[in-house]
C-alpha cells in the first residue's frame, strides 16, 4: 500500500519538537530517558560495537543514526534483532579540536561563557569563522565604546546648559536631569540594536536588499512616534523613546545590510573607497535634504498648521520608500541565496533553462519571505516529525540507504493537503547540500501523485537529480552566477550523524 510521508511510528521521550528551538529538561545522567532495553551495552561506548563481529552482536541494540541539537544534546535511534526502534536522550559530550593556537585561545578563555551568550555577540561558527585577531580587537573595541558614551553623555549635558537648562554657575540639577532623561532616550534605543545585531546577525549576508527596505519601514514607524509629541507633550519622553527605539531597530537593520551592499559594488577589492564614497552622495543628499527640509519649515503657514506638516511628511515619506524599492531593485546580486536559488531551480526543473542574474534580480520580490514561497520546504526538522507508522525500522533502514550518497534526508508530509517537504541535514553538509534538496523538492512539487507510492517518488527524484543537476550547476555558471557564493546555510539545531547500518 502508498505509504505516508514516510509513515513511522516512533517512540519518542520528552522533549519540544518541529522548527522551534528544543528545550531539554536539564539532566545530571548520561541517559536522560530510554526504554527498558540495555542501557549498559550503550554505555561501553561505540567503538566496542563497530569492533566486534556479527555474532557477538547478536542480541545486542545497533545505534544507527544519532540526532545531534544546537543544545548540546543528542537522541540515539537504536534497533535491536527483533527491528524495533528505540530512542535515546542523552547529553552529548563534544570536544572540538582547533588547529590554530588562536581558536584554542579563544575556546579556553570563552569556555566560562553559557552557549545562549556566545551565539548572542558572536558570528555563527566562532572561533572558525572569523580571522585569528577578531576577538581581542572586539575585547579593546568595548572598553573604547564605553569611554565615548561617557564622553556623548558629559557634552550632551553642557549642550542643554548652555541652550539655558542649568548653568556652570548656578545650580546643575535641571540641567543633569534633563541629560539624564535624554540620555536614557538614546539607552532605550541602543537597547534596540543590541537586540537586532544579537538575534538577527546571521541573515543579513543572505538577502541584504530585503533587510534594507524593512529598515525604512521601522525607521518610518519611528517617525510617526516623533511626530505625534506634539500633540501629546505630556508624554513627549515615553513616544520620543519609542521613536528612538524603533530608528534604532532600523539602524540595526541597515547597517548591516549597507556593509553587504557595500561589498557587493566592491568588485576590485575597494570596499574602503566604496563606503567614503557613497558617504559623499549620502552627505550631500543630506545637505540638499536639510535646505528643502528649512525651505518647507519657513513657509507661511506650514508650521503653524499641523495637519499640513503631518500631509507634508506623509508625502515625502512614501516617496522615499518608493525611491527606496526602485534602487534596491536595480542590485543585481550574482551570489546565491534561497529566494533566487528557488526561482532557478523551479525555472530549470520545468524548463530546463537556467535564466541570468539581470532577469533573476528584476523577477525577484524583494519583500517577500522564502517561507511564503510554493512548494513549502522546512528545513532542520525532527526525523520523528519526518517518519511515523508502524513499520519503523524497515522504513528507516529504506530511507538510509535511499539517502547514502546525500547529506539529507528528504521527505513528503502528506498530513496536509498543501504539498510541503520536510528536510533534515545530516553532519557535514553543505549549502550546496541545501541546493540539491531544494531541486529534488522542487522536481517532486512538479510531479508528484498523491495516489502514487511515496517511497518510489523519491527515489525517482533523487535518479533525476542525479542526471540533470550536473547540467543545473554548468548553466548556473555559463549564465553569470557566481557558484562559490551560495548562501544557503544549513540549520545547525539539528544534524543526523549515521553510525552503522541495520
Amino acid at each position: 500500500m502508498p505509504c505516508g510521508a514516510v509513515q513511522l511510528s516512533l517512540p519518542t521521550c520528552a522533549f519540544e519538537s518541529s522548527r522551534k528551538p528544543l528545550n531539554f529538561r536539564h539532566c545530571h545522567f548520561r541517559i536522560a530517558c530510554s526504554s527498558s532495553s540495555s542501557v549498559s551495552n550503550l554505555q561501553k561506548g561505540d567503538d566496542d560495537e563497530n569492533q566486534a563481529d556479527h555474532g557477538r552482536n547478536r542480541g545486542r541494540p545497533h545505534v544507527i543514526l544519532v540526532e545531534r541539537y544546537g543544545n548540546g544534546t543528542a537522541k540515539r535511534y537504536v534497533v535491536d534483532d527483533e527491528l524495533k526502534v528505540q530512542t535515546f536522550i542523552e547529553e552529548e559530550r563534544s570536544l572540538v579540536s582547533n588547529n590554530s593556537e588562536s581558536s584554542h585561545f579563544s575556546n579556553s578563555t570563552l569556555s566560562w561563557l553559557p552557549g545562549i551568550v556566545k551565539d548572542f555577540i558572536f558570528p555563527a561558527g566562532f572561533p572558525g569563522s572569523v580571522s585569528d585577531d577578531y576577538l581581542l580587537y572586539m575585547l579593546l573595541q568595548f572598553p573604547t565604546n564605553v569611554t565615548a558614551w561617557i564622553c556623548h553623555t558629559l557634552v550632551t549635558s553642557s549642550l542643554l546648559k548652555a541652550v539655558g537648562v542649568g548653568s556652570f554657575s548656578g545650580s546643575t540639577a535641571a540641567a543633569s536631569a534633563a541629560a539624564i532623561r535624554w540620555v536614557s532616550k538614546d539607552g532605550i534605543g541602543a537597547v534596540g540594536r543590541l537586540f537586532i545585531g544579537g538575534r538577527f546577525g546571521n541573515v543579513f549576508d543572505d538577502d541584504p536588499k530585503q533587510w534594507r527596505l524593512y529598515a525604512d519601514f521601522i525607521g518610518s514607524a519611528g517617525s510617526i512616534f516623533d511626530l505625534t509629541t506634539p500633540l501629546y507633550p505630556a508624554y513627549f519622553l515615553p513616544l520620543a523613546s519609542l521613536g528612538n527605539l524603533a530608528k534604532a531597530v532600523a539602524r540595526g537593520l541597515k547597517d548591516p545590510s549597507n556593509r553587504v551592499i557595500q561589498n557587493h559594488f566592491a568588485v576590485e577589492g575597494n570596499l574602503g573607497e566604496i563606503a567614503a564614497k557613497e558617504e559623499v552622495w549620502e552627505v550631500a543628499a543630506q545637505l540638499l535634504g536639510l535646505g528643502l527640509g528649512i525651505l518647507f519649515l519657513d513657509t507661511p503657514g506650514l508650521v503653524r498648521a499641523y495637519p499640513v506638516l503631518a500631509t507634508t511628511w506623509m508625502v515625502m515619506r512614501l516617496l522615499h520608500l518608493w525611491l527606496r524599492y526602485q534602487s534596491l531593485s536595480v542590485l543585481q546580486f550574482n551570489s546565491l541565496n534561497l529566494k533566487r536559488a528557488r526561482m532557478l531551480v523551479k525555472s530549470h526543473v520545468l524548463h530546463s533553462i537556467v535564466p541570468g542574474s539581470v532577469d533573476c534580480n528584476r523577477e525577484e520580490n524583494i519583500l517577500l519571505w522564502p517561507r511564503f514561497m510554493t512548494p513549502r520546504i522546512t528545513f532542520g526538522v525532527p526525523l520523528e516529525e519526518m517518519i511515523f507508522g508502524e513499520r519503523t525500522a524497515p522504513m528507516l533502514k529504506a530511507l538510509l540507504e535511499l539517502y547514502t550518497k546525500e547529506k539529507y534526508i528528504l521527505v513528503v508530509n502528506q498530513q496536509i493537503s498543501d504539498f510541503e517537504v520536510f528536510v533534515s541535514f545530516k553532519v557535514g553538509a553543505t549549502s550546496f547540500s541545501v541546493l540539491r534538496s531544494v531541486w529534488q523538492a522542487y522536481w517532486l512539487y512538479e510531479n508528484w501523485n498523491r495516489l502514487g507510492n511515496a517511497f518510489d517518488q523519491l527515489a525517482k527524484s533523487l535518479l533525476e537529480m542525479e542526471d540533470r543537476f550536473e547540467d543545473f550547476i554548468q548553466q548556473l555558471n555559463g549564465s553569470g552566477w557566481d557558484t562559490s557564493q551560495i548562501n544557503l546555510k544549513v540549520p545547525r539545531e539539528i544534524t543526523l550523524d549515521e553510525l552503522s547500518p541495520i
